[in-house]
């Protein structure tokens, strides 16, 4: 069992982002959708009212890693403080995914960052990284990237 399970805010669209995610990832699955209560003599909140009988959770799997999403409202943005890597075993892949990630408003950021269409940062990366990283001028290069190139290192 995965000892840390991250949990991802969306604004009253965890569903649609989960079906997102595992739409991309090919193993991914949906596992479980919680839903708020209807009524406070159910538990609901008075801050909740606006949630009440719709999507609270949504736990899903993508390449064998676990998350959930939660609607919990506009209060926070993801931003790149935290963002999450591919490590992909070629050129095809990482082209697979940087597409499929910037698509429907995604954003190309720089060094194999990018962000989805939810505002969640991730880094498409080479799986040899480190053995690319000793190559002359390798860090240079990859500062000139926003996908990474392979055969460009």
């Amino acid at each position: 069992m995965q000892k840390i399970i991250p949990n991802l805010w969306f604004d009253s669209n965890a569903q649609e982002a989960a079906e997102y995610y595992t739409s991309v990832f090919k193993d991914g699955k949906i596992i479980n959708i919680t839903y708020y209560p209807n009524s406070e003599t159910e538990g609901l909140a008075d801050f909740q009212k606006d949630f009440a009988g719709k999507v609270l959770t949504v736990e899903f799997e993508i390449l064998g890693m676990r998350f959930i999403g939660i609607n919990a409202g506009p209060e926070f943005k993801f931003n790149e403080a935290i963002s999450l890597m591919i490590p992909c075993k070629n050129q095809t892949e990482i082209d697979y995914y940087w597409g499929a990630l910037t698509s429907d408003g995604g954003q190309e950021s720089v060094c194999g960052w990018l962000k989805d269409r939810y505002g969640l940062s991730w880094q498409v990366a080479p799986e040899n990284w480190e053995e690319l990283n000793k190559k002359p001028g390798a860090f240079k290069k990859m500062m000139g990237m926003k996908k990474f190139i392979i055969a460009d290192f």
